[in-house]
């Protein structure tokens, strides 16, 4: 099948492309590089280098594909509070545009990946049956664009299914990031021989989901043809761990002595947000292969042989006042 993968050259969008590639699919895929690496993208795949809220573009490069994997995302939680319109930009309007652009197709079947941003603080673990309640701008164009993508498609024919995936780690994963990726930020500071910055107490909680686990899931909600208008989670429940001890369990495996440093909190930040796999697990046949140990080191292994990088502040803080994260406005990470 012809398979199209917005983000192609960023953290997911690549790993699915390699798969996708590995089962003999055509691939082809854009990206407007605010998040993305061009040594990402997997040869053999057609690579469009427009952004997704071009629609007109969109339309011409989604032309004669089966499926659809929409990836692209300027996927910044924290940042989206004091950066609402960039990120929700790049969120809602160029999930608009991808959908209309499938629909005008005749794609046959659209796979988006949400966020567990749309729970917000409920009683956890999250489960697929809650009420969307997300609490930041991030969040609430993320439960925008699957309201979109749901009426959309029901109304002209496509399937759909939407996937929710929490805190993916792993090879390519963008390190020099210092508004998301926490594992990753603390492994490349480790390795400069700096410490982990927290926020606030240190005490949020969150599972984290190694990569090659989260594709097989995704794999299935493309292609099983029982699978059709789901909502499933996709990432693990077991080992939930706090930021806090995230950041000794990298410096133990790192090999590093210095201690954590607290700066402030960053507003509206979820304490403890973990997902129930119960439904991957029945669905998917989803199950953890990664233990979070190995997750950290393959993707410390990633970014040793790439080499450590300072953190590059890409993009724009557009409301700044006295609760935007020092870490931000000071370039502290």
């Amino acid at each position: 099948m012809k398979i199209f993968i917005t983000g192609v050259a960023g953290f997911l969008g690549c790993h699915l492309a390699k798969r996708m590639l590995e089962l003999g699919h055509s691939v082809g895929g854009n990206d407007n590089m605010i998040g993305g690496e061009k040594d990402n993208i997997p040869n053999n795949t057609k690579f469009f280098d427009i952004d997704c809220t071009d629609y007109e573009e969109m339309k011409k490069a989604i032309k004669g594909y089966d499926i659809v994997y929409h990836c692209a995302a300027t996927a910044h939680e924290g940042l989206s509070v004091f950066s609402p319109y960039t990120i929700t930009r790049n969120i809602y309007e160029a999930t608009v545009s991808t959908v209309t652009a499938a629909i005008t197709n005749k794609v046959k079947r659209f796979v988006y990946c949400s966020s567990m941003a749309r729970y917000g603080s409920q009683k956890f673990p999250f489960t697929e049956d809650m009420l969307t309640k997300p609490q930041d701008p991030y969040g609430i164009a993320k439960v925008a664009g699957e309201d979109t993508l749901k009426l959309l498609a029901d109304v002209h024919g496509m399937e759909w299914n939407i996937a929710v995936p929490h805190n993916i780690v792993g090879p390519n994963q963008k390190y020099d990031d210092p508004f998301r990726n926490v594992l990753s930020i603390f492994i490349n500071r480790n390795l400069q021989g700096k410490p982990a910055l927290i926020y606030g107490d240190g005490e949020q909680k969150r599972c984290f989901s190694y990569i090659d686990d989260c594709i097989f899931c995704l794999e299935k909600m493309a292609f099983d043809k029982n699978i059709n208008k789901e909502i499933i989670n996709i990432g693990p429940d077991e080992e939930a761990i706090s930021v806090k001890n995230l950041a000794d369990l990298i410096a133990n495996e790192l090999g590093f002595n210095g201690k954590p440093e607290f700066i402030s909190d960053r507003p509206q930040e979820v304490k403890v947000a973990t997902c129930s796999a119960d439904k991957a697990r029945k669905i998917l046949n989803y199950e953890t292969k990664t233990s979070l140990k190995d997750s950290i080191k393959y993707t410390a292994d990633y970014i040793k042989k790439k080499g450590t990088r300072p953190f590059k502040y890409y993009l724009p803080v557009e409301i700044v006042n006295e609760k935007t994260p020092d870490a931000w406005i000071k370039k502290l990470i």
